[in-house]
């Protein structure tokens, strides 16, 4: 069965582009979305009102690194110290170039990050690439069920 994507993004332009670039590129993986730093790691821990779902880790994280209630880089730091999530692949997607965002996010593990690019075009291909490569690909962790194409957690 094929592993959900887990999409981390608060602001809603953005997350509609993002699930939209998804869709374009065809795959097959179901799209989790959660909108705060704190919902994500209760969504990988299986914690609170995700106490329920599905056992097993998503094929990739696609976190932004400017959430509400913890940031990217605290939600990166958390995957990276838990034995049942450090394999996980993250990507930082985010709109922030600042070096020290880029050298941090590296220094915490995270496998890729990804300036999200101003021109539609670019950035729906920029996710169809990252989606292709982290979710068809790569050769994930075990664990993940199959749920429901896109569903807002």
């Amino acid at each position: 069965m094929l592993k959900p994507i887990l999409l981390v993004e608060d602001d809603r332009r953005d997350l509609e582009l993002t699930l939209i670039a998804l869709e374009r590129s065809q795959l097959a993986n179901d799209v989790v979305v959660v909108r705060d730093g704190a919902q994500a790691l209760d969504y990988l821990r299986r914690d609170g009102e995700h106490s329920g779902r599905d056992v097993g880790n998503p094929a990739v994280i696609l976190l932004d690194l400017k959430l509400p209630k913890l940031t990217g880089l605290e939600v990166l730091k958390e995957v990276r110290a838990d034995p049942l999530l450090r394999s996980v692949p993250v990507v930082m997607l985010t709109s922030s170039q600042e070096e020290a965002d880029v050298v941090r996010s590296y220094e915490l593990g995270v496998n890729a990050y990804v300036v999200k690019p101003v021109i539609f075009e670019q950035f729906v291909t920029a996710i169809a690439e990252l989606g292709i490569f982290w979710a068809v690909l790569n050769e994930p962790p075990p664990g993940s069920l199959k749920s429901s194409r896109r569903h807002d957690a």
